[in-house]
Parts: structure tokens; sequence; C-alpha cells
């Protein structure tokens, strides 16, 4: 039974962080470069709309679901060290958590949260929307990189 559980979650962790992958590939790739090339209120306008209707939309239970499994799972995988694929899940749990939800806490949200503040039509706006298409772009290439790879670890560890 425990077994089917694990395998259960690490399911649940390999599709979530692919479809978090997938939403942060869509704006490393594209997305951010779109609303760069429009006027500046209208790119701000935009990403401000964005950051609103995504923190009420199924993206955060998927957000934290898949965090809170992946850390559950990566503890798991210490307990249970001689079974297959907890080197796997341990990697997993540990590259989503800290290296693309740590960021996101740390680096995009502070981001977004200034960006929130502004009027995109303001000369201040100018500066945070420089600085935000910068670094926020970085951040999220960063959390692309460790969602694929946390899909690919779990995945691996399904195979294990």
């Amino acid at each position: 039974m425990t077994a089917t559980i694990i395998t259960i979650l690490i399911w649940i962790c390999a599709l979530g962080s692919g479809l978090m992958a997938g939403v942060y590939f869509a704006f490393s790739t594209f997305i951010m470069a779109a609303f760069a090339r429009i006027p500046q209120a209208h790119g701000i306008s935009a990403m401000q709309s964005i950051n609103v209707v995504i923190v009420k939309s199924l993206f955060l239970p998927l957000f934290f679901g898949t965090t809170l499994i992946g850390l559950f799972l990566a503890g798991w995988a210490l307990y249970r060290w001689d079974q297959p694929g907890a080197v796997l899940l341990l990697a997993g749990g540990l590259v989503y958590a800290l290296c693309m939800f740590a960021s996101t806490i740390v680096f995009n949200v502070p981001l977004n949260n200034a960006l929130a503040a502004m009027d995109g039509a303001s000369a201040e706006a100018t500066a945070v929307w420089t600085r935000y298409l910068k670094e926020w772009v970085f951040w999220n290439h960063v959390r692309t990189v460790a969602s694929t790879l946390a899909c690919a670890l779990f995945i691996a560890a399904l195979a294990a």
C-alpha cells in the first residue's frame, strides 16, 4: 500500500513540475519578449493583470502542492535510502524546492510586488520595468530549468 501511495505522489510531482516548467518556459521564451516589444504602459499593465489573476487560479495549488509533495518525497527518500530511486527523489524534491520555489519567493515575488505598485505611464516605471524585464526573466529561466530538471528526476525515480 505504501509503495502505491509513494508511486502516486511521484507521478503527481512529475506532472506538477512538468506543468510548472511549461508555464515558466512560455514566459521565458515568448511572453516576456512580447511584453518588452509593446509600449511600456501596456506591458506593465499586462503583467500586473497576470500577477493578479495567477494567484486566483489553479497555479497556486499546483505551485505549493508540488513543492510540499516534493519535499515530502525528499524526506521519504532519506528515510528509505536503500529503496530504488531514493537519490533521484531526494534530488528532485530539493531541486524543485530550492531552485524553483525559493527563487520565486526570494526574487520573482518581490519584483512582482514592486511592479504592482507602479503606474505604467509614470517616468519612475521605466526603471522598474527595465529592471523587471532583466531580473524577473533571469530568475524565471532558473525556475524553468529547475522545474524541468525536477520533472526529469521524478520520472527517472519512477523508472527506477
